[in-house]
């Protein structure tokens, strides 16, 4: 019988390894896309572009390919951790791992791809050069969907009971929202170029490597985990999740699991291309960085801020007992937050909007998260984790980045990189008239 209080380690082991994972997912989310755009894609011809592909849809194949590779690995990893009954080594050997291949990254140039292949056609080099780094991004994904989506996700599911997940699922939003904003204020100073990529990545994968390191010493499987009925085979259970006698006996689990589906597709319509979106279109169009950190600015943003977390604890507070109800307000507000997002360019606008934006997408993640964490059968967490994966990644980041690439040909705009030296065609932005 498992306590409704969780210890003080545990508690530490949550935040931890959210934090850690969250540093390596947003790299991996937001600025591979960048690294791509500012640093694969610089210096190179139109014509180079023409033989291979746009940095857009260079973004948006990684992205797909990424949620296949996490949703095969989960699958894989998921069931493997609960018939091996040790989710503590695929949870600290996995991290260490992750770290090391992201640290890796920055070793990924042309001049290195043309170098290990033997190629001088620009075309060539470029396209080679792509796909080296879709292809390690898929192997980081491997790591990062064996420890994180597989291993952690079902041993904070084994640790806990109904009533403490909407609290611990509050901890994980909050904790990854930090590793975002952390990621983000590192990462800034490379997509500005003031520390190269290659920096960049190797202290975010040192740190993230040390995490399992301590992962080794501190972690300990619960008794859900080790106790676990291991009479069924292991291509039995890899399925186990697509019976349709299963499905019918946990509706609400996949019921929940379409709705999530549905809030992280309107999501990476647009995150994949967020920091680009942000670095070509709305600086220059307020008047460069300068200019947006003006105190006016910076004092919107702090109650925004302010506002967005005394809302998000509000609504949680209610949702204990109105969750439903909650849920529709999250939602709402979050199409509100974007709908806003879609009118303008200021940023002043953009601060406003991002309120309802992040409260709604905080509201939606928790709920649905702690949702699905109730409704997953006892004792059978991993064998259903490929499953969440497929509703909140799979489906998400293959139909989700393709729309927005769509947008972006659609809706093209020309932007000269800061080297004046080529033209990027076909660039999701919004201009006023």
């Amino acid at each position: 019988m498992l306590k409704e209080k969780l210890s003080k380690t545990n508690w530490f082991i949550i935040t931890l390894f959210c934090f850690m994972g969250g540093i390596a997912w947003n790299t991996e989310n937001m600025y591979f896309n960048t690294f791509i755009t500012n640093e694969i894609y610089a210096d190179v011809s139109q014509a180079a572009i023409r033989g291979s592909m746009e940095a857009t849809t260079a973004v948006a194949r990684m992205v797909a390919l990424s949620a296949i590779a996490a949703v095969v690995t989960t699958f894989i990893m998921g069931v493997l951790s609960d018939k091996l009954k040790n989710r503590k080594m695929f949870i600290s050997v996995g991290y260490i791992l992750w770290g090391i291949v992201t640290a890796m990254f920055g070793f990924i140039t042309k001049e290195n791809v043309a170098n290990l292949f033997n190629l001088t056609d620009e075309a060539k080099i470029l396209g080679y050069t792509v796909w080296f780094v879709i292809l390690m991004d898929i192997v980081m994904t491997f790591m990062g969907s064996t420890s994180n989506d597989a291993a952690f996700q079902a041993w904070v599911t084994d640790i806990t009971v109904p009533k403490q997940r909407p609290i611990v699922e509050t901890v994980l939003s909050v904790v990854g929202t930090i590793s975002s904003l952390a990621v983000t204020g590192v990462g800034s100073f490379a997509q500005a170029g003031t520390i190269s990529y290659k920096l960049f990545f190797i202290i975010l994968g040192a740190v993230v490597s040390l995490c399992g390191v301590l992962g080794l010493f501190l972690i300990k499987d619960p008794p859900r985990t080790l106790e676990r009925n291991d009479n069924s085979s292991y291509w039995a259970d890899l399925i186990y999740g697509f019976r349709p006698s299963v499905i019918k006996a946990n509706a609400r689990l996949y019921l929940a699991l379409v709705s999530f589906c549905f809030a992280i597709v309107s999501f990476q319509v647009f995150y994949p291309y967020l920091l680009t979106y942000v670095q070509y279109v709305v600086i220059p169009d307020n008047g460069g960085i300068a200019n947006i950190l003006r105190p006016g600015v910076i004092i919107t943003a702090v109650v925004v801020v302010i506002l967005t977390l005394a809302c998000i604890v509000t609504l949680l507070k209610l949702s204990t007992e109105k969750k439903g109800f909650c849920l529709v307000v999250g939602v709402s507000v979050m199409s509100l937050g974007f709908l806003l997002l879609s009118t303008s360019t200021g940023i002043y606008v953009i601060l406003v909007s991002l309120l309802p934006v992040i409260l709604g997408n905080a509201l939606v993640n928790i709920l649905f998260g702690a949702a699905v964490k109730d409704f997953i059968p006892e004792g059978k967490a991993g064998l259903f984790q490929g499953i969440r994966m497929i509703f909140s990644v799979l489906i998400p980041m293959v139909v989700g980045p393709v729309i927005g690439d769509m947008a972006c040909q659609h809706d093209a705009q020309t932007i000269i990189n800061e080297a004046n030296v080529f033209i990027r065609r076909n660039f999701c932005a919004y201009r006023r008239q």
